[in-house]
C-alpha cells in the first residue's frame, strides 16, 4: 500500500476521531482548520468518545466518587487519560469537569497522583507513582490545564523524582527512588514510568520549561537511550531475566504499560528520531506492517473500556497513525 492509501485510510470519515486525529498530527492542520473543526465536532458525537462521556456522572467521575484510579480501566483518572488520547476537545463542559474532578480528588499531598482506589479522601503519598503521573499530566496538559497551580506542583513533583532533587522522602510502595525508581520493579528505574513521565514533560512547551524540567528531560532521555529501545532491556526486578512481553505488543489506547512505539513516539516528540541508536527500533517498527502497510491492534483492552475502541488482532488505524507519525520524524 502506498502512503497516500494509507493516509486516505486513516482521513475516511467513518472513524472521525482518527481523521481529527491524522489530520492534527500528520498533515499538521491548525486546530481552526475546517476539516480539522468538523473531524472534532463529528468525533465528540460519534463513539468512542460519546460512549465515554455517556458513562460520566453529573459531579465528573466514573464508577464510583474519589481519586479515581479503580476500576481499571473505567475509573475516572483513565477516562481522562483516554479521552486525550482520541483527541477529545478540551474545551467540553463534561471534559472540563473532569478535568477539575481529577485536581481535586486524584492528587497526593506531595504533588504528584496516587493510584488509588478509595472512596474518599486523597490519595495517599506513598500511592504516587510516574506511570500515572506521568500520563495524567500529558493529558491535562493536553486538555488544556497547564496553568493550573495544580498541574505545576505534578509538573515540578515529576521532575524532581526525576534528578533526586530536593525530594524529602521516598515511599516504598509507590515511587522509591529518584530516575524512575519503582517498587513495582524492586525499587529498579521502570523504563514504562520512563516512557509516561516524559511524555508528560514532553507536553510542555519548550519555552515554558524551567531548568529543572529540562534536566529531568535530559536524564530521562539518558536513561531510555541508554539501553536497545528495540530490545527494551531495561532494568527488570524479581528475578525478571527477560523484558515484558507487552514491549514488543502494539496496541490502542494506553494504560500504564509502555510499548516499543511508545519509547519511539516520546524520544521522537523530543526531538531524538534521528539518534542513530532508534535505528534497531525503527527497522522493528517497520517489520510490524502487514501486506497493506498497516499495523494490527495486538493489545486493545476490549472488554476493559466503556466501550472497545478497536477490535484486538485487527488492523488499526489508531497503532497505523502512531507508527506514521514516528515514522515521519525518524526517517525525514
Amino acid at each position: 500500500m502506498r502512503d497516500d492509501d494509507i493516509l486516505g485510510w486513516l482521513l475516511e470519515p467513518d472513524d472521525p476521531a482518527v481523521r481529527h486525529a491524522a489530520l492534527r498530527d500528520l498533515l499538521d492542520r491548525p486546530a481552526d482548520d475546517a476539516e480539522r473543526a468538523a473531524a472534532l465536532r463529528a468525533a465528540m458525537a460519534s463513539d468512542p468518545i460519546a460512549a465515554i462521556l455517556a458513562a460520566q456522572q453529573p459531579g465528573g467521575w466514573w464508577v464510583k466518587p474519589g481519586p479515581g484510579y479503580a476500576t481499571k480501566y473505567r475509573g475516572t483518572v483513565w477516562q481522562v487519560i483516554f479521552l486525550d488520547q482520541l483527541g477529545a476537545d478540551g474545551s467540553d463542559a463534561r471534559i472540563r469537569r473532569a478535568c477539575a474532578y481529577v485536581l481535586e480528588h486524584s492528587q497526593t499531598s506531595i504533588g504528584a497522583f496516587g493510584a488509588s482506589g478509595r472512596l474518599a479522601g486523597a490519595p495517599p503519598p506513598s500511592t504516587a507513582i510516574h506511570c500515572l503521573n506521568g500520563n495524567l499530566l500529558r493529558a491535562l496538559i493536553g486538555l488544556g490545564w497547564l496553568d493550573d497551580e495544580r498541574v505545576t506542583r505534578s509538573i515540578d513533583w515529576q521532575a524532581r523524582t526525576i534528578t533526586g532533587e530536593g525530594v524529602e522522602r521516598w515511599y516504598a510502595s509507590g515511587t522509591s527512588g529518584p530516575l524512575f525508581g519503582c517498587a513495582a520493579n524492586e525499587r529498579l528505574p521502570c523504563a514504562w514510568g520512563a516512557v509516561k513521565a516524559l511524555l508528560g514533560l514532553a507536553r510542555i512547551p519548550a519555552e515554558r520549561r524551567t531548568s529543572l524540567v529540562v534536566r529531568a528531560i535530559d536524564a530521562g532521555v539518558g536513561f531510555l537511550l541508554g539501553h536497545d529501545p528495540a530490545a527494551a532491556d531495561y532494568p527488570a526486578g524479581w528475578g525478571n531475566a527477560r523484558p515484558s512481553g507487552s514491549w514488543f505488543t502494539l496496541g490502542f489506547p494506553s494504560g500504564y504499560v509502555a510499548d516499543i512505539l511508545q519509547n519511539l513516539e516520546v524520544l521522537c516528540e523530543l526531538g531524538h528520531g534521528a539518534d542513530p541508536r532508534l535505528a534497531a527500533a525503527v527497522e522493528w517498527l517497520l517489520s510490524k506492517q502487514d501486506a497493506k502497510g498497516r499495523w494490527r491492534n495486538a493489545y486493545a483492552y476490549n472488554g476493559k473500556t466503556w466501550v472497545d475502541i478497536e477490535q484486538q488482532g485487527r488492523p488499526s488505524r489508531w497503532v497505523t497513525l502512531r507508527a506514521c507519525v514516528v515514522l515521519r520524524d525518524a526517517l525525514h
